[in-house]
């Protein structure tokens, strides 16, 4: 408890040292009450005959202690699994993902936003005005429903339900396809004022080149100019079949004529190993007078006359 004040005695003191003394005093009382705290055990009680509180680690032997709750096991039957944050998961845009560690080719990661920056350009769709004449119309049923991606990259003003009821004019060709058809080249095909084209995914892998698509009307009308008449362009691809037929068959010859030849020096060479050698010893004279070598390996005796 704080002792009663003292009689003020007739002391001069000014505002600055009354208030410097009262600190002080603050202060002592502040470390009385630490002493007192640190020099009573757990076991003493305090005034109300009650042990102080205090918090009990989670390693304490006391029963109140806290318990560490154990990790739940695993049900076998759900089979092996993999753990994986996902937080930490990287999409590569490549049909897989990684974790944020490892290591991710930027190179493929560079072509892959290449790709979709091409298609994304084609893919945007012009707006729709409310004045139907300034709507572009298909030209097969005059529809305003029109297939904005041919009309964009194809410049072909034609709507879905024309599109799919005649495929041999409005169907899709590969770049393969014009080449083997229609006997045109890479140059030919890549020019997109020429021949224009639609970019795709290619479906085999996501960082090859986009797979372009072209409109057959369009490619069978260039074909014409190019060949002169349809006739014309089958009688080329005729021969070029034909070319390509001996070229096969002229590769085919050449490689069986090497391989029987191959073939025949094996036998030879095989039939050359296996013919025996006659190693014969030194020359002895028999009872008759003649001189015989005789091979160690086989046994071969020939009759020698010595001079």
């Amino acid at each position: 408890m704080t002792p009663p004040p003292r009689p003020r005695q007739n002391l001069d003191l000014t505002p600055e040292q009354v208030k410097r003394i009262e600190i002080n005093r603050l202060r002592a009382k502040a470390k009385q009450r630490e002493r007192e705290a640190t020099s009573s055990s757990s076991s003493a009680v305090n005034g109300n005959n009650k042990r102080p509180l205090q918090v009990v680690s989670a390693t304490s032997g006391s029963p109140t202690a806290p318990r560490s709750q154990s990790k739940l096991k695993r049900d076998s039957r759900l089979g092996t699994y993999f753990e994986y944050d996902l937080s930490k998961m990287v999409n590569t845009k490549g049909g897989f993902l990684v974790e944020d560690g490892k290591e991710v080719d930027e190179e493929l990661r560079r072509k892959e936003k290449e790709r979709e920056r091409q298609r994304a350009v084609q893919n945007l769709e012009p707006p729709i005005y409310l004045d139907m004449d300034k709507n572009p119309k298909c030209e097969e049923c005059g529809t305003i429903e029109i297939d904005h991606t041919y009309r964009k990259v194809f410049r072909c003003v034609v709507c879905n339900k024309c599109k799919n009821e005649k495929p041999e004019k409005y169907s899709l060709l590969t770049k393969t396809e014009c080449k083997e058809d229609y006997l045109l080249t890479d140059a030919e095909l890549r020019d997109q004022e020429v021949m224009p084209h639609l970019l795709k995914a290619n479906p085999h892998k996501s960082t090859f080149a986009n797979m372009m698509l072209f409109l057959r009307y369009q490619v069978e009308e260039f074909a014409w100019k190019k060949w002169g008449s349809a006739e014309a362009l089958d009688v080329e691809w005729e021969k070029r079949m034909e070319e390509k037929k001996k070229k096969k068959n002229k590769k085919f010859e050449q490689g069986l004529r090497e391989l029987r030849r191959k073939t025949r020096e094996t036998v030879w060479q095989r039939r050359k190993d296996a013919e025996h050698k006659h190693v014969f010893g030194a020359t002895k004279k028999g009872a008759d007078g003649m001189s015989k070598q005789i091979c160690h390996e086989c046994g071969f005796t020939i009759e020698i006359e010595e001079f």
